[in-house]
């Protein structure tokens, strides 16, 4: 089906029904994404404010076969909210519909529409005394329908798990502009093929998610902030094996760093707190969240006295208040923003089995290193094995410079990661940026699936054109 671009008679036609200012012009910022690596090329933008004005849009778009692109906090980092290509389309931004349309304590449940930003939504569940585990370095900003339509992990994927995890019903606005009112709240529902969770993760190529029903959590009682230095990947997965046997399902966290990560903090000039004197090769950033006051700080120095005699830790520093907590956090929580200032040559987000993740940091880093004399910064979530996989220019040098081998850089990872029987795609999705490596990678017979299910649910394309697929889906 042959797409077609946005025209004036169409916005006049498609206005008249809808409330005023939802029409506008793009804002620059809007065509841009973070590395600045797509150039949107959307003529129009539409921000509607109901669900009502959702549908129109989109199923006025369907019936002249006129692209639609959702858009969130355009915090994603894979070029999904971005039209670099094809006929100038619709930017559908989300940002008005951002309304919790209810909260109920007893059922532990929220219903927010899709344009509410994560961290909106985590204070509206702290103000119940509850938690919504979602966290990320972006909570600022993204909005929780992107959330969804990444199924974004975060942090605290070890205890919650991913976004699709954290939801129980979605409301979604589908190709032909019928809307699906999906807002469960209940944990079991056998009843069919399951919407919810083909749409979660989907970016936007099978409906527009309006609105989300998510769990809600008890907040813990206390809590155990701690930052350990090890002597290797291996080690920190022996440490997070031990700590398991330990904690049980307390575990909140897990997370690797790198000294790179520090050493970061310092050339870009980031004042944190660091509390060692000497930057470890290797540190974990663990978290602990304790349901209930059962002598806690007894369990804790028992486990810490264990690891430390042991020499499973090499050296550690546990926080004693909140202050403290912040600052440990405040660490592993900066280093997106270090990197960003660094300026990447390539970035990966992927995932791997625990046990192959200390082989493919070690033969990863030799493999990089024959390439050039680049800095690595390793990081991530460990608990549930997904790392960031980050190559940067040294220091003085300009990424820019290294365009030319960029390709090879993130082949050489992504093959590696296939071979250690991980994915080159942990939290941030396909989007744009890893059309090719779907195709590479993927297994024929669940690309052929995914292929048949995004031609039923959207048959003339016109959802988010180009990511995931790209565009010759119906060619």
């Amino acid at each position: 089906m042959t797409l077609k671009p946005v025209t004036e008679e169409f916005i006049n036609r498609l206005k008249s029904g809808l409330s005023p200012g939802v029409a506008s012009a793009v804002p620059d910022d809007y065509l841009l994404e973070p590395r600045s690596r797509w150039q949107g090329v959307s003529s129009i933008l539409m921000s509607p404010r109901t669900v009502k004005e959702v549908s129109a849009i989109v199923s006025s778009a369907n019936a002249e076969n006129i692209p639609i692109i959702p858009y969130g906090g355009g915090t994603g980092l894979v070029g999904g909210q971005i039209q670099d290509k094809g006929p100038a389309g619709i930017l559908l931004s989300l940002e008005r519909m951002n309304k919790i349309r209810s909260l109920n304590v007893d059922e532990n449940i929220i219903t927010v529409e899709a344009g509410v930003i994560l961290s909106n939504l985590r204070d509206a569940a702290e103000k119940e005394k509850k938690i919504f585990p979602l966290s990320l370095a972006s909570e600022g900003t993204a909005q929780i329908g992107g959330n969804l339509a990444t199924n974004a992990g975060g942090v605290n994927v070890l205890r919650y798990g991913s976004t699709r995890n954290l939801c129980l019903g979605l409301e979604v606005v589908f190709a032909d502009g019928s809307i699906w009112n999906g807002l469960s709240r209940l944990h079991k529902d056998n009843t069919g093929y399951d919407l919810k969770n083909l749409i979660i993760g989907s970016e936007g190529t099978l409906g527009i998610i309006t609105a989300a029903t998510l769990k809600l959590f008890p907040k813990p009682i206390e809590r155990t902030v701690a930052l350990i230095a090890v002597n290797s990947p291996k080690d920190a997965l022996k440490l997070l094996s031990e700590t398991k046997e330990f904690f049980g399902e307390t575990i909140s966290a897990f997370e690797l760093i790198n000294k790179m990560g520090i050493h970061f903090f310092r050339e870009t000039k980031l004042m944190l707190k660091f509390p060692f004197s000497n930057i470890p090769e290797w540190m974990v950033l663990l978290d602990i969240g304790h349901p209930g006051k059962f002598s806690t700080k007894e369990n804790t120095n028992e486990f810490f006295e264990n690891i430390l005699t042991s020499g499973l830790a090499v050296d550690g520093v546990l926080a004693e208040n909140v202050s403290q907590q912040n600052d440990l956090w405040a660490i592993r929580e900066n280093i997106p923003e270090a990197n960003r200032r660094i300026g990447s040559v390539s970035s990966h987000d992927i995932s791997l089995p625990l046990s192959e993740i200390n082989s493919f940091i070690e033969e990863t880093r030799l493999e990089i290193l024959e390439l050039g004399n680049f800095r690595i910064n390793c990081f991530g979530h460990l608990g549930d094995g997904n790392l960031h996989f980050n190559i940067f220019p040294q220091k003085g040098e300009n990424r820019g410079d290294y365009n030319h081998i960029r390709p090879t850089i993130k082949a050489t990872v992504h093959d590696l990661v296939h071979s250690h029987g991980g994915s080159v795609s942990a939290e941030h999705g396909i989007g744009r940026l890893k059309i090719n490596d779907l195709v590479k990678y993927s297994d024929p017979i669940k690309l052929k699936q995914n292929k048949l299910i995004k031609s039923a649910m959207d048959p003339k394309g016109i959802l988010n054109p180009g990511a995931i697929f790209g565009s010759n889906l119906y060619e």
